[in-house]
């Protein structure tokens, strides 16, 4: 009887405790007992390796053949009775060998879902993990802060603002004795600057602070004013010049005065809209006037521009209302042109600060008047290089910028600063608090007098000066020492030097009552009956008003002219201080 080895089924046992394989039969094994189904003939079993046992997986692995070859030689048809044992077999095998046939299951499984659902397990799977992962959020750079050092050089401010303006080259116009119409230059609009705390257009050399906060108005400054006794930041009664002449002191006689020399510098415009102090350059005279300025400033335009267009805005005249549109038009052109153009510094060949001081109250004026926004940025240029130009030490100004100052300087700039503020312009606080130590500087009995550069010695001319910046800067009418100084002029009278007249006459104006009466009347006498009728001068003032000081001498007839013709503006180009004005208040000390 040749021998077989039979295949190893485990007894059926309880899961929890397994047992082992039994071990094979040996030849010559009695026969199974009777009541046991006979087994099916099975195939030779490949003898054992040499090497041992298989591991696990090689088990898992070759356990499938014999099953298939019994299940082929099994005459019953239910399988039943064998795939318990083998259950029972798989469940008593190492805990290492569940692991593979769990793997072997789940991929079962996703091969037995349809494929629908395996695409939605895949989107949702997608969705999860984009919205677990997060993007870097981009860290905020922190703020950089640029500081801003001035320039040492005050030319050199402004740069970018060189051409935004295109006031040059306005139109020529030929003057002859009878004023000719000319064409209206029409300037191209820019952009106003309203706030010079808009740093592009102010100094980086200081702060610009609220002076200023309260924009000016839209609209024309002037039609929204009454006629007697409207501010309008000072300039509301020039709006009815004749009425308000009439009932301060002026009358007929004063307003014919201001016409003829209006008329006589209208004819004196040189043709491209500015004014020149050498009537030997004007085509319209060819020198037929006498007294042109020195030498040293005839090249001097700003000022000889500055001075001529200040009599007709002090009459309420200017490029948008008046007989004299065309010319004022053409004027603050060229003087605007001229502002840009030095980046703020108006003057050029001949002129120093001095002439700055003019072009400020020229531009800030015109400006205030109309609000034309062409005319906000030159006017505003103008006024900070004037506060930058200011003597850091002493709180003066005199030829050039940042020299120790003199009193005659400083009362133009100052009021070029007090005509910007009227404006709306932005104007330095701390500039006008160092101008007051100036004035402490000269000052002499106690405020009452002044002098040029230091305390030394006070002139009549100088003390009339700084009384006046006095007023501006917030005395108040009945301080000790105004009273004592105006009552010291007032006792001299006018003097023919128009220098100092110019500034005595403002005093008395502001003061009002008897004292400005017995001025007023000397004044208009002195004025009335030295203004020139003869020729191509008529209209025009030297003879008898050049007397003391060199400023006649320097400029010449067009400057007289000028300065007689605001004196007799005084009715109205500016109200009285002491009238419940706002400009006290603003300026105070």
């Amino acid at each position: 009887m040749s021998s077989r080895i039979d295949p190893q089924v485990p007894k059926p046992s309880s899961p929890q405790r397994p047992t082992a394989a039994k071990p094979a039969a040996a030849v010559g094994t009695p026969a199974t007992p009777a009541t046991a189904k006979p087994r099916p003939a099975q195939p030779a079993a490949a003898p054992k390796s040499a090497e041992g046992p298989k591991p696990a997986t090689a088990q898992l692995a070759a356990a499938p053949a014999p099953a298939a070859a019994q299940a082929k030689a099994a005459p019953a048809p239910s399988p039943a009775p064998a795939a318990a044992p083998a259950a029972a077999q798989a469940a008593a095998r190492a805990p290492d060998e569940a692991a593979p046939e769990t793997e072997h299951r789940g991929r079962g499984f996703l091969k037995a879902m349809p494929a629908w659902a395996v695409s939605m397990l895949v989107h949702v799977v997608a969705l999860l993990g984009m919205a677990i992962i997060r993007p870097s959020v981009e860290q905020k750079q922190p703020p950089r802060v640029i500081t801003s050092v001035p320039s040492p050089d005050v030319e050199e401010t402004f740069e970018e603002l060189e051409d935004e303006l295109p006031l040059e080259n306005p139109i020529e116009t030929t003057v002859t004795e009878a004023v000719v119409p000319q064409e209206m230059t029409v300037v191209q609009e820019v952009q106003v600057v309203s706030d010079a705390a808009d740093i592009d257009a102010a100094p980086a050399a200081f702060e610009l602070t609220d002076f200023g906060a309260e924009t000016a108005p839209a609209s024309d400054m002037l039609s929204t004013l009454g006629a007697v006794g409207g501010t309008a930041g000072g300039f509301g009664g020039r709006t009815n010049s004749a009425a308000m002449a009439a009932a301060n002191g002026g009358g007929k006689d004063t307003e014919a005065a201001v016409d003829r020399a209006l008329r006589w510098m209208a004819q004196h415009q040189m043709p491209d809209g500015g004014w020149s102090f050498d009537f030997q350059a004007c085509p319209s005279c060819q020198g037929r006037c006498t007294h042109s300025g020195d030498k040293g400033r005839v090249a001097d335009r700003c000022a000889a521009t500055s001075l001529a267009l200040l009599p007709f805005l002090g009459r309420g005249y200017t490029h948008r209302e008046g007989p004299y549109k065309r010319e004022v038009e053409n004027g603050i052109a060229f003087l605007a042109a001229m502002t840009i153009k030095g980046k703020g510094k108006a003057y050029g060949a001949g002129g120093s600060l001095y002439s700055q001081g003019l072009a400020g109250i020229a531009l800030s004026e015109s400006y205030a008047m109309t609000q034309d926004n062409r005319l906000g940025m030159p006017a505003q240029l103008a006024v900070n290089f004037i506060m930058e130009a200011q003597d850091p030490v002493g709180g003066g100004w005199r030829y050039s910028p940042r020299q120790p100052g003199d009193t005659s300087a400083v009362g133009w700039c100052v009021m070029a600063l007090k005509s910007g503020d009227m404006a709306h312009l932005q104007v330095n606080r701390l500039t006008v608090m160092k101008t007051i130590e100036f004035l402490n500087s000269v000052q002499s009995d106690d405020g009452a007098g002044y002098g040029y550069t230091d305390n030394s010695r006070s002139s009549p001319t100088l003390s009339a000066v700084g009384l006046l910046l006095r007023m501006y800067l917030g005395w108040k009418k009945d301080n000790p020492a105004l009273v004592r100084g105006i009552e010291r002029l007032a006792k001299a009278g006018p003097t023919g030097n128009l220098y100092h007249d110019y500034y005595a006459t403002q005093l008395m104006h502001h003061m009002e009552g008897e004292i400005w009466s017995t001025w007023n009347a000397k004044m208009k006498k002195m004025l009335l009956e030295n203004q020139s009728t003869k020729g191509h001068e008529s209209g025009s003032w030297f003879e008898g008003v050049s007397g003391g000081g060199h400023a006649a001498e320097a400029g010449g007839r067009l400057y007289t002219t000028s300065m007689a013709t605001m004196m007799l503006e005084v009715y109205y180009r500016h109200q009285p201080l002491y009238r419940g004005q706002s400009v006290e208040k603003e300026f105070k000390e």
